[in-house]
């Protein structure tokens, strides 16, 4: 339901009250409004499920020609204002510095803002290049070259599809996504296989690198992280995903990727040069994360903000949608958490166990959670706090 019938129902029912025949005029209204609401929600989902079933994504809707957004994707206006430019700035930190200067800064970073860029990490430009050139070679492939990738089995290790909680958020994002979880190179999209695999490999090194100071910033051993709390248990590999930002007709009117924080100990992002991501910082306003070149983005994720005891933010951040001036933005993102097995076996709690604020839990368990609840606007943080 809208939120204009919504109001339309709550106007119906007083004026019915006001008019002196209560009982049988509200009762009527009631079931009206439960009828118009039960219908806009099964008109809603067969538009859902006629978008998915063309295996198309949003890039389909853009490629056939769509001049206005589907109601699907209408997001309402968000209460934050956008923070004006220079007021509030992202760290970019050079790991080319000094171990005791990289430590102080990552901590600052990830204490206050939650995200920070690293430049100097060590992955060669050339990659970096290819990649994000893969990405945008599959996405902006044939649809037909695409569909056969296209499903919502989460065991599949390569999927691509639009909205991975399509059937369960208030509205859709404008945008399309392949995950690809550490797979043989053989199951990767040929668009991908040139720079895919060995972008994964480096990548999970600077992600080393990075819990590594993290660790040093909690007053910890270097290894920590990784090896006693075992951030990257469960294999070599680690989980990517290729996003695609279609241009928009009418971008206010959606949201390439809606608020939300990141269910993993820390996310290793590389964006290209058309900008729009934003993070929630103080959650009072929107700050532009704006692309450096060369640079990743860092961030750190609901786990890191659970085992810190919420010493370190998971700030919740979101995409603005592309104009058609700005044209497609392409970012793949990797997601450090455990897998396999170890998702499931091993639970994690706050490292302070002093006062901790977190129940422990299980990585399974926590992305159950997240992925049930959908893109709802809430962090999946509070479902796990203790009440103290």
């Amino acid at each position: 339901m809208t939120v204009s019938s919504a109001v339309d129902c709550r106007v119906h029912l007083s004026l019915r009250v006001g008019r002196g025949t209560r009982r049988t005029h509200v009762a009527v209204t009631a079931v009206d409004c439960r009828a118009s609401q039960s219908m806009a929600s099964s008109d809603r989902l067969s538009q859902l499920k006629a978008f998915d079933d063309t295996k198309a994504g949003v890039k389909g809707l853009v490629d056939a020609g769509v001049a206005a957004v589907p109601p699907t994707f209408h997001h309402p206006p968000d209460p934050h204002a956008v923070a004006p430019a220079g007021a509030v700035t992202i760290p970019v930190v050079d790991l080319a510095d000094g171990r005791a200067d990289l430590v102080a800064q990552v901590r600052a970073a990830a204490e206050s803002v939650g995200f920070f860029q690293v430049v100097n990490h060590g992955v060669p430009g050339e990659l970096l290049a290819e990649t994000l050139a893969s990405a945008r070679r599959f996405h902006e492939a044939p649809a037909g070259a695409r569909r056969p990738y296209y499903t919502r089995d989460p065991a599949r290790r390569v999927r691509y599809q639009s909205n991975v909680d399509l059937f369960r958020s208030p509205a859709a994002n404008w945008r399309d996504t392949l995950f690809l979880e550490p797979s043989p190179e053989e199951e990767i999209p040929p668009a991908c296989r040139p720079a895919m695999p060995e972008f994964a490999r480096q990548v999970r090194e600077l992600g080393r690198r990075l819990l590594g100071l993290l660790s040093e910033a909690m007053g910890l051993d270097a290894g920590y992280l990784e090896r006693d709390a075992g951030c990257l248990d469960g294999g070599e590999g680690v989980p990517v995903g290729c996003h695609y930002y279609p241009p928009c007709p009418e971008p206010e009117k959606t949201l390439g990727m809606t608020r939300h924080s990141d269910p993993c100990f820390l996310t290793v992002l590389l964006q290209d040069g058309v900008g729009g991501l934003q993070a929630l910082v103080g959650g009072s306003s929107w700050v532009d994360v704006p692309p450096v070149p060369g640079a990743f983005v860092v961030n750190v994720g609901d786990l890191l903000q659970l085992v810190s005891n919420d010493r370190f933010k998971s700030v919740e951040h979101r995409v603005v949608a592309m104009s058609p001036a700005a044209g497609a933005r392409v970012s793949v993102a990797c997601f450090f958490r455990p897998t396999g097995d170890a998702a499931a076996t091993r639970a994690y709690g706050p490292i302070d166990t002093t006062t901790p604020r977190y129940r422990s839990v299980t990585v399974a368990e926590f992305m159950g959670y997240h992925r049930n609840k959908g893109l709802d606007g809430r962090s999946a943080l509070g479902h796990f706090r203790l009440q103290l």
